[in-house]
């Protein structure tokens, strides 16, 4: 990058944000790490402050020269979908986000009532996790299959 003090353009930080996604697709970043990051990148004045947010992630390949993958993909579930895991734990973070809002919601509003109403957050909640098990237990079944 040129010197620190130097004003970004638009086009540094989009350059600085396709990082910082490629870091948190190969799992070198959580979820909540790539936001902050990405949110600093977007706000970010100067080539200093850019250089910050990607200081402690391995230098990017030479355009000559392939990059080698970090893992070996699972099988083309991994190939259409990317990193398993990184995925399913995004899934189940904003599946337990929702419980605990529409939870809070139904508990609030059976207080206010006095009596228990009905627990209408099933059916919120109820069908995406029984998907996300479905699909966490057919992601382990076929990564088995493929290490044994």
């Amino acid at each position: 990058m040129p010197e620190p003090h130097l004003r970004a353009a638009d086009a540094d930080r989009a350059v600085v944000a396709d990082r910082l996604g490629a870091a948190m697709s190969a799992g070198r970043l959580t979820v909540a790490e790539y936001d902050e990051r990405l949110t600093r990148a977007y706000a970010a004045r100067t080539y200093g402050e850019l250089a910050e947010l990607t200081t402690d992630l391995p230098a990017v390949p030479s355009p000559g020269r392939a990059a080698e993958p970090a893992v070996e993909p699972a099988g083309p579930a991994c190939a259409a979908w990317g990193h398993p895991g990184a995925s399913l734990r995004a899934a189940w973070g904003s599946w337990l986000t929702t419980a605990v809002i529409v939870l809070g919601i139904w508990l609030a509003t059976s207080v206010a009532a006095s009596e228990l109403l009905y627990p209408w957050p099933v059916w919120v909640i109820g069908p995406w996790g029984v998907v996300l098990l479905a699909q966490t237990v057919s992601g382990r079944a076929s990564r088995d299959r493929v290490a044994g």
